[in-house]
């Protein structure tokens, strides 16, 4: 450890009591509205044999990725609000981050998987089943946990070996990659070169296949005669795209970028859609469009 900072303290937040106080009330409910949300599908997925496919099944992670998100950085937040403790130490805060791109990366790798999948539901329908398996779905899975373990390791070492000798407020309400390099006291470009280069090569793999799997989907769609087919087919397929687009769309808005460029003011509002929105939103996205989903949290809310 060749820092000198012992805490950091998390300054992106309002001071003023009344905004504040109504600050918690607000991120408290839709802290509890996402994991409602999250574990409903969860528990709609792990108690419906009907569900028990690789397509829920991916469902599932993705459902548990968004509730360790926000869980990583909203609790922290809400103490700040609450009782006014802005104060977190240097090992809270590596671990913060490490967690949290831990979740993003893995969400990335995840999304890309599930891509996968319905290019394969959709343009090769008859050899489905026998080509994703549930032993394959195992696999991807715990690869993208991997991946995304092995991915936060290496940004989470490269960021906290640098050395921190002046100022320890991050301007942002948790402990990101950005406010955290502008705090160094060390030069970062050789670190910011390594994030960027891995960050690239593994995220614009993920986006490539993701991408690829939907231009082939958008083919198939268009080439089926029925428009009933076609109905069908895009229903399957409509809500992972939507989630795809809101997720991308904020996380490389964050990290693709090299920190001279960073905005406390405009990455607050950036990380509170992907950090806050984006978990709570997924399974709305999920609930609304997909009528087997719709059945068994029905079925769910009878049972209880």
């Amino acid at each position: 450890n060749l820092s000198t900072v012992s805490e950091f303290i998390l300054v992106g937040l309002s001071d003023a009591p009344e905004v504040r106080f109504l600050l918690f009330v607000l991120f408290l409910l839709i802290y509890v509205a996402t994991l409602a949300g999250n574990v409903t599908i969860l528990v709609a997925i792990s108690t419906d044999t009907r569900l028990h496919n690789p397509m829920y099944f991916f469902l599932g992670n993705l459902s548990l990725l968004d509730i360790l998100c926000p869980t990583i950085t909203v609790l922290k937040m809400l103490e700040a609000l609450l009782l006014e403790n802005k104060v977190i130490s240097f090992t809270g805060c590596m671990l913060q981050l490490f967690f949290l791109i831990d979740v993003v990366g893995t969400e990335i790798f995840l999304l890309a998987v599930m891509a996968y999948d319905r290019y394969v539901a959709v343009c090769h329908p008859l050899q489905y089943t026998s080509t994703v398996t549930m032993k394959l779905c195992a696999h991807l899975a715990v690869g993208t946990w991997v991946l995304g373990f092995l991915n936060s390791l290496l940004h989470t070492s490269l960021i906290f070996t640098l050395f921190f000798c002046d100022s320890n407020k991050v301007d942002q309400y948790y402990c990101d990659i950005p406010p955290v390099l502008a705090l160094s006291c060390s030069s970062t470009y050789s670190r910011e070169v390594v994030i960027l280069t891995v960050a690239g090569v593994l995220g614009s793999g993920a986006f490539v296949v993701t991408l690829i799997s939907y231009v082939y989907i958008l083919w198939a769609i268009l080439a089926m005669k029925s428009s009933e087919s076609r109905h069908k087919a895009f229903s399957t397929c409509g809500s992972h795209l939507t989630v795809v687009c809101l997720f991308y769309g904020t996380t490389i808005c964050t990290y693709v970028r090299p920190s001279s460029t960073y905005s406390p003011h405009r990455d607050r509002i950036v990380s509170m859609l992907y950090g806050i929105l984006t978990p709570l939103l997924n399974p709305m996205i999920y609930s609304l469009r997909n009528k087997e989903v719709q059945s068994a949290l029905r079925r769910v809310t009878s049972q209880v």
